[in-house]
């Protein structure tokens, strides 16, 4: 399939506020994000969670159902690519860019902390607005922040949300519904979420650790990751990628990857290059045990075992809906010339392998290797799986 550029791209996780901040943070290893967190929890155990540190845009001028920390990350990731998509409106009109945003969590909080006002007082806060926790909430944010009219819509697939959402800008384009489209991931912190996989029994006692024979369980994280996703033009784009879904558990992987397999397969094959070409793996890596077990066997089944390959969430932590576009930007500042040294991302953990699960070749601290086709795993509950493949085009 023709490829789509992703000529300009916003972030803020747990590394840093910036492009140059993210970039630079990842390829130190840096974990200064992820911190002890006692307040989300039900049981007020504390836990390690990925946050973005600093001041975010206010909202306060806003209406009301636009104002949640979800749209103050998405905002703080906008403002990285105003310029750009200032420049489109006006040489393509604002009904020629769309927006799709992948998020599984919305203005979840701001309903929480609602529910314990209502709880104590018999009525919602003043500033509550129930459209703040809708899933589309921040891609209708994101459209009147840029001033667009093009589609506008949300995808919600869980941890694979925002690779979904990029699979469907570039759909959008080839269809020639639209010219160019913001599209990412964005996703804050909440309880509902923490508490659910506290309950799953898959959050991590401490620091998470990927593929590590002690990991115990996921860190989970919150941020931002906006493209401007246009036709086929020179730089970084989406050369190709792939959806399935094995329908093997509500929220267990299939045990030897059937599903992780046919996507990567498959996004290979729509990149026209094969499984051998690729040069670095941004692993799904959760530090769950039946994940990174079954990402490992997928790996083995398609020869890939001795490809670099690293996660990043134990850095950046697990941020949900968001995870799929962070970690696509992640390979997109590995192409960039951001990564003028061709540093690749280490793999942040312990370094005790698990003698149960195939090596891989995971990446080592001032790894470099010139990178020209980068994989991007997003594996999510219901067997929903997503493989990217960004790459250079000229």
């Amino acid at each position: 399939m023709t490829p789509t550029t992703l000529t300009a791209l916003g972030i803020c996780c747990a590394l840093g506020q910036s492009k140059q901040q993210v970039w630079q943070n990842a390829i130190s290893a840096s974990r200064a994000g992820m911190q002890w967190r006692s307040d989300l929890l039900q049981s007020g155990e504390a836990i390690v969670v990925g946050q973005v540190a600093g001041q975010l845009p206010d909202l306060s001028a806003w209406p009301a159902q636009f104002q949640s920390r979800n749209n103050q990350l998405a905002a703080l990731a906008y403002q990285q690519i105003a310029a750009e998509v200032a420049a489109l409106r006006q040489q393509m009109g604002s009904d020629r860019i769309a927006v799709i945003i992948g998020s599984s969590t919305s203005g979840i909080a701001e309903g929480e902390q609602a529910m314990q006002h209502y709880v104590q007082q018999q009525r919602f806060p003043a500033g509550f607005h129930y459209q703040m926790q809708e899933m589309i909430a921040p891609a209708e944010f994101i459209a009147q922040l840029a001033n667009v009219s093009g589609p506008c819509y949300a995808i919600s697939t869980a941890c694979s949300s925002s690779a979904r959402a990029l699979m469907s800008a570039r759909n959008l384009i080839l269809a020639d519904m639209a010219d160019a489209v913001i599209v990412g991931g964005v996703d804050s912190l909440c309880r509902l979420t923490l508490n659910g996989f506290k309950a799953l029994e898959s959050v991590s006692a401490g620091f998470c650790q990927p593929f590590s024979v002690n990991r115990d369980g996921i860190n989970i994280g919150e941020g931002a990751a906006l493209f401007v996703m246009q036709k086929h033009q020179p730089g970084i784009a989406l050369l190709g990628a792939a959806a399935s879904s094995d329908a093997h558990h509500m929220s267990a992987p299939h045990p030897q990857g059937r599903g992780a397999v046919d996507a990567i397969l498959r996004a290979c094959e729509d990149a026209a290059i094969k499984p051998a070409q690729l040069d670095y793996i941004n692993l799904h890596g959760t530090a769950t045990p039946l994940n990174d077990s079954m990402e490992s066997q997928a790996l083995v089944q398609l020869a890939l075992t001795q490809v670099a390959a690293s996660s990043s969430k134990a850095m950046t932590g697990h941020t949900l809906g968001a995870a799929g576009a962070i970690e696509a930007a992640l390979c997109w500042l590995t192409l960039s010339p951001y990564n003028s040294d061709n540093h690749l991302i280490p793999h942040c953990w312990d370094e005790q392998q698990d003698p149960d699960l195939p090596a891989l070749q995971l990446v080592q601290p001032k790894q470099r290797h010139k990178v020209t086709h980068c994989l991007s795993n997003s594996f999510a509950f219901g067997g929903n799986n997503v493989a990217l493949i960004l790459g250079k085009t000229l």
